[in-house]
């Protein structure tokens, strides 16, 4: 039975209703500063912390439930005849439970031109310790953290006549410690990232190049997954609770996504993010079958499909633009297992709503962050590639120069070209990929392999290349398919026989100095 609570939030979602909830079985309301006099503005009886205790607040808010008659009252084993005589002699009120969060450190660490003291004093102290000390002691307390559970916990109070059960107080527990361990967590990753102390009022400055002494993952489980890539394995979907990207999509119809979807998803979607026109891109295993821009997302879909329309059947779409119903009626004719896109309008839900089995995603865009890899005994991590070029970073190293269409075309294929798996070659013209050579041992097996998949004309494309041409042999297949211009990164020790090579088949070359691997 709970006869006591201890209130102390900064998210005051809910807050009042699960107060005068409490109330309701006579549980006794304690609490601190701002939450007391949201509880008493909603004339709520409650006390505050000093009567407790009785000692002040002190040191600006910094003391307050550092206290014996706190942390006795949540300790304290019940039953425990020691214990009980303990707390006897000194006065201490048990507390059945506490109700807290805490200060929001990283919101305050992510606030543009957040000065060093304002950071520094969210740091919680007196939350993560009576969140610790009461969830240590769950048998006797029940230690609430999420805004979220206020509703089951009500239920089950009303049902149980004030009691939670020790299942749902050891639920509550396991939560409380993950909870202040990714508080922790944060706080250390974010102060690693500060080269050094500041005074109070000066503004954070983070060196944004260094990558953190100790890597810290804090990712709550966001479903299970049916099996991984095979039935065999085991998997879920862990996620950082942004509600961006793929992992935080809503999923709006369709079977449950599986843990092939969610990788193919997130590869298509970070593809059509390139671009800022309409764009679509149509993935398979991870490498696009055709990828295209237009007026319309539309006119997209049609040219990202005429590519390669074998290969996209059963394949996964990422549009960056809302689909509408003309865009949804021409992909419904398609099977497509899973579509990712901004948002769509009514009309096009209505189109995917007779195919039951799609699946449909409304995707927030997510900040670019770390990438990380997974090796036996260890992880990789490196920054995002976010790298982009743009027609002045191009430096043309052949007698001929590129026109204008074909500037355009290899920056296009140049962006394509950083999202297929190395050693790439992506075949493009107006804004529509027409041949992809993806993951091939040798560069100029790619080149062929790019040509082969070409089921449009490649008379007049342009061609980009994810690494340098070791060899003129490389060139020379894709200026036999058709390809009058090529963009790649140079850098090789044969550069000069491969432009030599490009000076004498006639096309235009250009070098970028940035080099795409995706491995």
């Amino acid at each position: 039975m709970i006869r006591r609570a201890l209130l102390s939030v900064t998210d005051k979602t809910g807050l009042v209703e699960f107060a005068r909830l409490l109330v309701e079985f006579g549980v006794d309301l304690v609490s601190t500063g701002g939450t007391a006099r949201a509880l008493r503005e909603a004339s709520i009886p409650v006390r505050e912390i000093s009567e407790l205790t009785e000692f002040p607040e002190m040191l600006d808010g910094r003391v307050k439930t550092l206290h014996p008659r706190v942390h006795g009252g949540l300790l304290y084993i019940r039953g425990n005849a020691e214990h009980e005589a303990a707390v006897r002699t000194h006065g201490i009120e048990p507390i059945d439970m506490v109700v807290v969060n805490l200060y929001a450190f990283e919101k305050t660490a992510q606030t543009p031109g957040v000065r060093f003291g304002q950071l520094i004093e969210n740091i919680d102290i007196g939350g993560p310790s009576m969140v610790r000390s009461a969830a240590k002691n769950f048998r006797d307390v029940a230690i609430v953290t999420n805004v979220a559970d206020y509703a089951s916990l009500s239920e089950e109070l009303r049902q149980n006549a004030g009691s939670l059960s020790l299942n749902t107080r050891w639920r509550l527990a396991r939560q409380a410690f993950a909870t202040t361990a990714a508080y922790d967590a944060a706080i250390a990753s974010t102060l690693e990232m500060i080269p050094s102390a500041g005074d109070a009022e000066s503004t954070i400055t983070s060196d944004v190049q260094a990558l953190p002494q100790t890597l810290r993952v804090n990712m709550p489980l966001a479903m299970p997954l049916r099996y991984g890539e095979n039935p065999h394995q085991r998997a879920a979907l862990y996620s950082n609770g942004t509600k961006t990207g793929i992992a935080g999509a809503e999923q709006l119809q369709g079977k449950d996504l599986s843990f092939n979807n969610l990788v193919d998803l997130d590869a298509c979607w970070a593809l059509a993010q390139e671009f800022p026109e309409p764009t679509v891109a149509i993935i398979k295993h991870t490498n696009p079958c055709g990828v295209a821009t237009g007026a319309t997302v539309r006119d997209a879909y049609g040219k990202a499909l005429a590519a390669d329309p074998v290969s996209a059947f059963g394949g996964v779409i990422g549009i960056n633009h809302t689909v509408d119903g003309e865009a949804a009626a021409e992909i419904a004719k398609l099977f497509t297992e899973a579509i990712a896109a901004p948002d769509y309008t009514p009309e096009a839900l209505a189109v995917f709503a007779a195919k039951k089995n799609l699946r449909v995603l409304r995707v927030t865009p997510a900040a670019d962050g770390m990438t990380i890899k997974h090796i036996s005994g260890g992880i990789l991590v490196q920054d995002a590639d976010c790298a982009r070029i743009g027609a002045e970073d191009m430096k043309v190293v052949t007698q001929r120069k590129p026109t204008q269409k074909e500037i355009a075309a290899m920056l296009f294929a140049w962006r394509i070209c950083k999202h297929v798996k190395s050693n790439a070659i992506v075949y493009a013209r107006d804004g529509q990929t027409l041949g992809v050579g993806a993951g091939q041992m040798s560069r100029v097996d790619a080149a062929r392999f790019g040509a082969l998949k070409a089921v449009l004309p490649l008379e007049g494309c342009v061609v980009a290349s994810d690494a340098f041409f070791p060899f003129p042999d490389g060139l020379e297949v894709v200026v036999q398919a058709g390809a009058t211009a090529i963009i790649q990164p140079g850098g090789s020790v044969r550069d000069a026989e491969v432009i030599a090579a490009a000076d004498r088949l006639g096309v235009a070359m250009a070098f970028t100095g940035i080099r795409h691997f995706r491995h």
